[in-house]
Parts: structure tokens; C-alpha cells; sequence
């Protein structure tokens, strides 16, 4: 079985495959490796391990070597040079009157080669602008068109739960949640309760959305009649994260709530329709739906 090694590289948590060329890394080490980019500066997230040859789509490369001082010293010095080229790049685009809204700047390890990401509404001819970062940088210039969520990948931020955001946490490929991910999970559909910085959907939605489709598949939905203990009863509240509902029983006494756990009770009848919205709300899912329609 082949060994490889696993290397991420800088804003990003992705896991890439090298061979270890008989080199014995360990985690955190820091390594020089080809991509095609050029060379890159790369911290080892996985250790020398052994893999079944099923598992090995494409040809692996080897890593160049470990990481010395020298390298190390090298990229360092890159990312302080990149923040000047930044700054240089946002001169130039502005000279030129382009509308985009520069993200970062990374040289490779070799300084072979510099990539700008932006953001814009549109298509932005860059040409000339090449041109300048050129012969100003003495260096080869690429300019790369990325998304919202890219942007917040690139630059790190913190989620509304206190974690650092999906997109740089825990997620590979940027993919799209949706409207529905929100009703399944009994979310209120104010915009700024489900959307991220980014301004689109929260990615959490898609992370949690099968457990609550699977959950719902065994409890009512709300105003369905159940049959419990105390009585039959309507569903007012479903939690399925607790597994339990919320229901009201008519008594002579009154009304009561109450909650039942998943098993002590009986679905009866399931609700006729859906409640209609308050306007608040429908105006809440057309801006939202607006928004599902330009999510990338």
C-alpha cells in the first residue's frame, strides 16, 4: 500500500495528498511542495500513513523536501510583500476606474507568480491593469473572480454561533443551503436570522438539514390532533431537537399545555393546510427566495 501524506495550505482547511518521498513527517511540520500554481509553502495535517491503492485516484506527487529555516524565512517575507502588492493593486484599480473589491494577494513560495482575488458585481476588464502590476511587481500576474463566500473564507470570520464560520471551519466545497432547509428546521424566515456575513444562507442549514428531515419523518407537524394520556390534543410546537412536542388539551377547567416526548403519543389527523403567513412573514420569503435565486 502506498504512503502519502496530508498538507494544507494557507486559508484553507482542505486536505491535500502528497507522497513523503521515505521522509518521516509529523504534525505541523511545514513542507515545500509542486502544485500547479508552482511551489507553495504547506503545513502537514495528516502523517506519514498507508492507504489501499483503491484509494489512489491520480498519480501522487512527492513532497520536495521538509521546510527548513530558510524557507520559512522566505514565506514570511512573501506574506509581508504581499500586503504591499495589495495596496499597489488597489492604486492601480482605481486609476483605472474598475469597480471590484480587492479580497488578498498571495505570491507562490518561488514569487514565481502573484494571485489577486476580488469580488465584483460584473465582468472587470483587467487588462491594463495587468499590464501595470506587471512591470511594477516584475512579476507574473493573475486575477481571480471569486464569490461571497470566498471572500469570507479568504479573510476569516465568526459565525452568530461564536464559531468561525462554515466556510473556513469545516466545509471543503462552498454548496448551496436553501428556503426550504429553514422551514424544515422550524426557522423564522427573517433574512438576517438565516442568512451569514456573507449575505446568503447560512451553511449550518445544509449541515443539519438531513437530521431534521429524518426527525420530522416520525413527528407531527404543527395543528396536527394527537391522541396522549390526558386526551386528544393539537400541536402548537414541535422540537426536534429535544424529540418532544408542545400541544393544548381542552379540559374543563380550561385550556392546558403540554409536552409530550416522542412515544407518548399518537398522530390522529395531520392538518388540513398549512397557516397562512402574516404579511411580515411573505415578505420574509420573497426577499429570501431573491436570495436563494443569486446564491452560488
Amino acid at each position: 500500500m502506498p504512503t502519502i501524506i496530508g498538507v494544507k495550505f494557507r486559508n484553507s482547511d482542505k486536505i491535500y495528498y502528497f507522497g513523503p518521498k521515505n521522509i518521516e513527517f509529523h504534525l505541523g511540520d511545514n513542507v515545500i511542495v509542486e502544485t500547479v500554481r508552482g511551489q507553495e509553502y504547506a503545513t502537514v495535517g495528516q502523517k506519514n500513513t498507508e492507504i489501499p491503492d483503491s484509494e489512489v485516484t491520480i498519480p501522487i506527487k512527492d513532497v520536495i523536501r521538509k521546510a527548513t529555516e530558510k524557507d520559512t524565512k522566505q514565506y514570511e517575507e512573501n506574506c509581508k510583500r504581499e500586503a504591499n502588492a495589495l495596496k499597489v493593486c488597489a492604486e492601480k484599480a482605481e486609476k483605472h476606474g474598475l469597480k471590484m473589491k480587492l479580497i488578498n494577494a498571495e505570491y507562490t513560495f518561488d514569487r514565481s507568480k502573484i494571485v489577486f482575488n476580488y469580488t465584483a458585481d460584473g465582468r472587470v476588464d483587467f487588462r491594463e491593469l495587468v499590464k501595470d502590476l506587471a512591470q511594477e511587481l516584475r512579476t507574473r500576474i493573475e486575477l481571480h473572480q471569486v464569490y461571497e463566500r470566498d471572500d469570507i473564507r479568504l479573510r476569516g470570520a465568526m459565525g452568530i454561533c461564536g464559531r468561525p464560520c462554515c466556510c473556513i471551519d469545516c466545509q471543503k466545497v462552498c454548496t448551496k443551503s436553501t428556503v426550504k432547509m429553514a422551514k424544515n428546521q422550524n426557522l423564522s424566515l427573517n433574512p438576517t436570522k438565516v442568512s451569514g456575513i456573507c449575505g446568503k444562507l447560512m451553511c449550518c442549514l445544509r449541515f443539519e438539514n438531513d437530521y431534521y428531515v429524518e426527525a420530522a419523518k416520525n413527528m407531527p407537524k404543527v395543528n396536527a390532533i394527537v391522541s396522549t394520556e390526558d386526551g386528544n390534543a393539537k400541536v402548537i410546537e414541535v422540537d426536534y431537537l429535544r424529540e418532544r412536542i408542545k400541544c393544548i388539551l381542552e379540559k374543563k377547567e380550561g385550556i392546558e399545555q403540554k409536552y409530550y416526548a416522542n412515544g407518548e403519543y399518537t398522530i390522529l389527523t395531520k392538518p388540513q393546510q398549512e397557516e397562512n403567513l402574516s404579511i411580515e412573514e411573505e415578505q420574509a420569503l420573497e426577499e429570501l427566495n431573491k436570495m436563494e435565486a443569486n446564491n452560488d
